[in-house]
């Protein structure tokens, strides 16, 4: 049965595949803060992330045997480093992109990815070379509002996106943080401003919300979300690292195919996507969207 939704070309597009979304969704954002924010990312820096990133994506579809060259999730990838990777050294953007996308190809378990190759990709890079850092300070207030409007909005577009991991995170998260401001006396304006940031955001709805590299169970993804708010805020106020949440990430990303084991779910698939559930069907998206064929593309979230 046709619905009004389905009779709308952009939003029938969208709906079809999530990709699409946080496409328009980074590069609107990258858009804005170059041009009005000053965000410290040259065009020159831009443009060679984004080919580094979809030549690489196109010879490991072709080393890798893939049917077609998808540039969806390398664009996902390009963009999200355009945002959060900085460095003065052009052989260092090439690399960072490089690892990025060929980790989608290389670390694999049980035809899945394990990390999030954004998040794998700088990690790598931070662990390896002290020319990297990430910048979270480059968000304003004005752009913070806007942006959470954005991730909400997607979250309602796709309602059978993973959003449960996100929001699990994200409410365990400000949890240790306003419970840390309790023990410590602190004022409730420094847990808020440590929530108010467009970094965390980028986290929250586009990395570690990845389909592709979560655990397939509910289940399993709202223990992985405790995980990884529990190990960031013990990098961050235990260790006193920086970029605790993209190490949090990394080291409990291992975690998941032993997640998988022991609360099984049903794996995600960009066309019919599902909460996890096993044996659930999406009746509304065959009648919304019609048969589509199944995908070709090994490329995941790629944030």
């Amino acid at each position: 049965m046709p619905t009004k939704f389905s009779s709308l070309p952009v939003l029938r597009l969208l709906a079809s595949d999530p990709r699409y979304y946080q496409i328009a969704v980074l590069a609107a954002l990258l858009l804005y803060g170059v041009g009005w924010l000053g965000f410290d990312t040259a065009s020159r820096q831009i443009t060679i992330l984004l080919a580094t990133v979809l030549i690489t994506q196109f010879l490991c579809g072709k080393f890798f045997s893939i049917s077609a060259f998808d540039p969806r999730s390398a664009l996902i990838s390009g963009l999200s480093l355009c945002l959060l990777l900085r460095t003065n050294s052009t052989l260092l953007l090439i690399l960072t992109a490089v690892i990025t996308i060929a980790s989608k190809f290389v670390l694999k378990w049980n035809r899945k990815h394990i990390f999030n190759p954004t998040n794998f990709g700088i990690v790598a890079m931070l662990a390896l070379n002290g020319e990297v850092w990430v910048w979270p300070a480059q968000w304003g207030s004005k752009l913070y509002f806007g942006f959470l409007m954005a991730c909400l909005g997607g979250m309602v577009v796709h309602r059978a996106l993973r959003s449960d991991v996100s929001y699990a995170f994200i409410f365990s998260y400000a949890a240790i943080l306003f419970g840390r401001a309790y023990w410590l006396g602190d004022p409730l304006a420094i847990p808020l401003k440590q929530l108010q940031s467009g970094a965390l955001l980028l986290f929250t709805f586009f990395m570690i919300s990845d389909p592709k590299t979560t655990p397939d169970s509910r289940s399993g993804r709202i223990l992985f979300a405790l995980l990884v708010a529990g190990g960031a805020a013990y990098i961050q106020f235990v260790l006193y690292r920086t970029n605790g949440l993209l190490w949090s990430l990394a080291i409990c990303s291992v975690l998941t195919p032993l997640i998988d084991y022991l609360l099984p779910g049903t794996k995600y698939q960009w066309t019919s996507p599902t909460t996890g559930n096993k044996g659930e069907l999406h009746e509304k998206d065959r009648l919304v969207l019609g048969p589509v064929p199944r995908p070709v593309s090994s490329g995941g979230f790629g944030l």
